[in-house]
């Protein structure tokens, strides 16, 4: 007698992305372009923050893209009760580009959120193909970092490779740093880590748009005790400052005679990116020498691997933060993977390494 297995169910592989917006024609639009990609499928959608809490009680989700501005309940009063109910969801706050909502984005950051992205102007969405290719990828990138559980990673030194005869590193004159996904609340904690205690001036690239460049400054100038804002072209690099990439500009570095100043362009996008980490560290490099000291930050994608390699070849250091702490381990992974990494820490041993390698 031949005996019947029954097959176990196999679980769906799409990503599952719940979409919360007030707008029917907005939440239409964001479905429309969720389930043109066959890695996705929208499983649950909601007008405001009760009606998704209602959704999440009966639905299992992997991303939930979430609307700041919504009535009955707003997105940054909904984003706790969410991450309460499912905490392994990552969440994306989607938002105008106003000032005001520019601040709650990055305070929704610090409450838990995984990332943000911009929302055209009204009117606009329709046929946002870079809105469209940003969100997706953001989408695929986080639901597949939940997807399965990543083991713990090591604090491990990689030896940085040098011309021989091997020499030791000197003082660096500048610590440049680059960031994405994830990356606005480890800038926090760094620099609270940090506070008082670098006297080198810091140059900071993170992938955001215009407005959240300067609530980001603002916010780093309060929490590390030191001046920050976005950077000014022509402006000279001064120790004991935070200099921040203006979204929508490269920030570089270049020359005033024999001081460094910053240089801005709208050149070509790198990465998809402006600003973009690697035009940063290739000019620092050049300018620097051996002087720079680069972080690499959690962030999907793979800018700042190559700048970081220009880095190193130039006599520089970088180090980069471990796939256990990082929201996404896309930048900080191929960084590591160049094999001239110092060393790849976990976020809260990152701050205790910089200030021994500028002491």
């Amino acid at each position: 007698m031949t005996a019947l297995l029954e097959a176990a169910p196999v679980r769906d592989p799409r990503i599952r992305v719940m979409v919360v917006d007030d707008s029917a024609i907005v939440r239409g639009l964001i479905v429309q372009t969720l389930e043109r990609d066959p890695a996705l499928r929208v499983v649950a959608r909601a007008a405001q923050g009760e009606a998704a809490l209602a959704e999440l009680d009966r639905t299992a989700v992997d991303v939930v893209v979430l609307d700041i501005e919504m009535p009955v309940m707003d997105g940054l009063t909904a984003l706790p009760l969410i991450l309460k109910l499912q905490p392994e969801v990552k969440v994306i706050m989607a938002s105008t580009l106003t000032r005001r909502n520019a601040r709650i984005s990055l305070q929704a950051l610090q409450a838990g959120a995984a990332d943000y992205v911009p929302k055209p102007e009204t009117g606009g969405l329709v046929g946002a193909e870079e809105f469209a290719r940003e969100l997706t990828a953001k989408v695929k990138a986080l639901g597949r970092s939940g997807g399965l559980p990543t083991p713990p990673t090591p604090a491990l030194a990689v030896p940085l490779v040098r011309p021989a005869p091997l020499s030791p590193p000197i003082r660096p004159q500048v610590v440049a740093i680059g960031g994405s996904t994830g990356a606005p609340p480890a800038l926090m904690s760094l620099f609270a880590d940090l506070k008082g205690e670098l006297e080198q001036a810091v140059l900071l690239t993170q992938h955001m748009p215009p407005t959240f460049t300067a609530m980001l400054a603002e916010q780093l100038e309060r929490t590390g005790g030191r001046p920050a804002a976005e950077a000014r072209d022509g402006e000279p690099i001064l120790p004991g400052r935070i200099y921040v990439a203006p979204g929508g500009w490269h920030m570089t570095v270049g020359l005033s005679g024999r001081v460094p100043v910053i240089r801005l362009n709208q050149e070509t996008p790198e990465h998809f990116c402006r600003p973009s980490v690697d035009p940063m560290l290739r000019s620092a490099a050049a300018v620097y020498g051996p002087g720079v000291l680069a972080v690499i930050l959690t962030g999907m994608g793979a800018d700042g691997a190559e700048g970081c390699r220009v880095v190193a070849e130039a006599g520089g250091r970088f180090v980069v933060q471990d796939e256990a702490t990082s929201v996404v381990w896309g930048m900080p992974g191929a960084a590591a993977k160049t094999g001239l990494a110092e060393a790849v820490l976990p976020l809260p041993q990152i701050a205790p390494w910089v200030r021994r390698a500028c002491a």
